[in-house]
């Protein structure tokens, strides 16, 4: 057998990186792993022949998991203050066994939650293909940062690819748990 050309060995080393799984403090630029018990989850980078380019995937890697995994990041919200925004991504699901969601959270000083929508009332479980998920948020003025990410809470897969953030009108719902009612029922008599 000849000699194998040095760009295939270039293509083979390329993939061998790629395949591995990636743990905490060794995940894809500009995310990072966390969650209730993120040393139960991995992160791996991976092409689809489905979808063009890599995908990041997050899953278990215990029998059990203790409770969820997140791959997210954060930026500071100044240029979407005032402003209703919807995160978009697309969403693969391999035999995810409790549930999984993308999630997006605007905070204000302290960490302190404005919005939330984590997809609980609306979860992603069992296998599915590539599927078209958003959230729509306010972030209001005094907003310090939005977090966003994809959480996955036991066994099973969740791919994610080609999220983005677009500015929207009043007219587009919100998604999510809502932070601005007021109490109800203090007296439990209702």
């Amino acid at each position: 057998m000849g000699r194998l050309p040095s760009c295939f060995t270039l293509v083979a080393a390329i993939v061998v990186v790629v395949a591995g799984s990636l743990t905490l403090g060794d995940e894809p630029k500009g995310w990072h792993l966390a969650g209730r018990s993120p040393e139960d989850y991995v992160v791996d980078l991976e092409r689809d022949v489905a979808r063009p380019g890599m995908s990041a995937v997050l899953k278990s890697h215990v029998p059990e998991p203790a409770d969820f995994g997140t791959l997210m990041q954060s930026f500071g919200a100044g240029p979407y203050r005032g402003e209703r925004i919807r995160m978009t991504g697309q969403v693969k699901a391999i035999v995810v066994e409790g549930w999984a969601g993308l999630w997006m959270r605007v905070d204000a000083a302290q960490d302190h939650t404005l919005h939330l929508d984590n997809m609980a009332d609306r979860p992603i479980k069992g296998s599915h293909d590539w599927t078209e998920y958003s959230i729509v948020l306010d972030v209001p003025t005094h907003s310090r940062k939005i977090a966003f990410g994809i959480l996955l809470s036991g066994r099973g897969e969740v791919w994610l690819d080609d999220v983005s953030f677009e500015r929207v009108g009043n007219e587009v719902p919100t998604t999510g748990l809502k932070y601005d009612r007021p109490p109800s029922n203090l007296d439990f008599e209702e």
